[in-house]
């Protein structure tokens, strides 16, 4: 069966009388939560680990006081420099934490976006609009976070150079064993004051987009990308001066710095990173976290709108 195909049997059940009508962008009640979390898996994991190699070298450019605090002149240098220097294979350390960890987080995000916007949305007259999306958006960061978090500073820890981790798990011992169970969380209110305007501002952004771009609502992969990569991009490059105090303190451990190694709020890590570096210390990294962020989220909901439409499909095949 094509494509076309397909969406002319949708059209003709759409103008018939039936029980059910399916309309992937709200999945019917029906839809159990194991597909909403499913559809956030895949879409965690394929966002996080396809453009791993810029998030390393934004890691690198935003770190303070560690051996990694190397001055690249941009990005494909950086790259090339890692590369050379430290092999291919170091473009992907730590890759692992991140899609064990991406997966329940996504899962768990996307559901618990799903269920919160179908609420507002009901609150705020039934009709979907960017509003009650941003603030899904949000509602799903304080929870998806607090699974994230340790998983990200490990990644974080393991993007560093010469810090002697063999793998993810040699790397959660020794953090473990030296600086305690708080080293993973002592980034999570920061992380949240990230995340939160950061999530809100791509789901607001997405979902404004995509309404622009592609009024009718018809699943439109062309349109999932390019309102993924541009809301992408907007709330990356607004939300970066909290990623460097997020990266400061997520490293603190491997830095050879007491004042660094002491940080233990944003407050002051941002006093550290204006001190040193000045306003402009709150950029750097800016560039590979907005082409990391651009593919990455275009990737993240065009997997997701993909699963969506799979499953509201397969439903109203069911059910029709």
């Amino acid at each position: 069966m094509t494509f076309s195909q397909t969406k002319e049997q949708a059209a003709t059940q759409h103008t018939e009388p039936s029980e059910f009508e399916y309309d992937y962008e709200e999945l019917p009640e029906t839809s159990p939560l194991t597909m909403h979390l499913i559809a956030g898996a895949a879409a965690g994991i394929m966002e996080h680990s396809v453009m791993y190699p810029f998030d390393i070298v934004k890691t690198r450019m935003q770190v303070v006081g560690s051996s990694s605090s190397v001055v690249y002149s941009g990005v494909t240098q950086a790259l090339k420099t890692i590369k050379t220097t430290e092999g291919v294979r170091s473009l992907w350390r730590g890759v692992m934490s991140v899609v064990l960890g991406a997966g329940p987080a996504h899962a768990v995000y996307f559901a618990t976006y799903e269920q919160t916007k179908k609420v507002l949305t009901k609150a705020t007259g039934g009709k979907a609009n960017a509003l009650a999306a941003g603030a899904a958006g949000g509602a799903a960061t304080v929870i998806s976070d607090a699974l994230m978090n340790p998983f990200d500073v490990i990644k974080q820890r393991m993007q560093l150079a010469n810090t002697g981790h063999r793998n993810i798990l040699d790397c959660f011992r020794k953090v473990l064993r030296t600086e305690g169970l708080r080293a993973f969380y002592v980034s999570y209110p920061t992380t949240l004051l990230m995340n939160m305007p950061f999530q809100t501002i791509q789901f607001g952004c997405y979902d404004a987009f995509r309404r622009a771009l592609n009024p009718s609502g018809a699943y439109s992969p062309v349109t999932h990308v390019a309102a993924g990569g541009l809301a992408g991009a907007v709330a990356a490059a607004l939300t970066t001066p909290i990623d460097c105090c997020k990266t400061l303190l997520q490293t603190r451990g491997a830095s050879v710095d007491a004042e660094v190694r002491g940080a233990s709020s944003m407050a002051q890590a941002a006093r550290i990173i204006y001190r040193r570096q000045g306003a402009a210390g709150f950029l750097r990294g800016v560039k590979p976290r907005v082409i990391a962020n651009m593919p990455a989220t275009a990737i993240s909901w065009t997997t997701y709108e993909y699963f969506k439409w799979m499953i509201a499909r397969r439903n109203g095949d069911t059910i029709a």
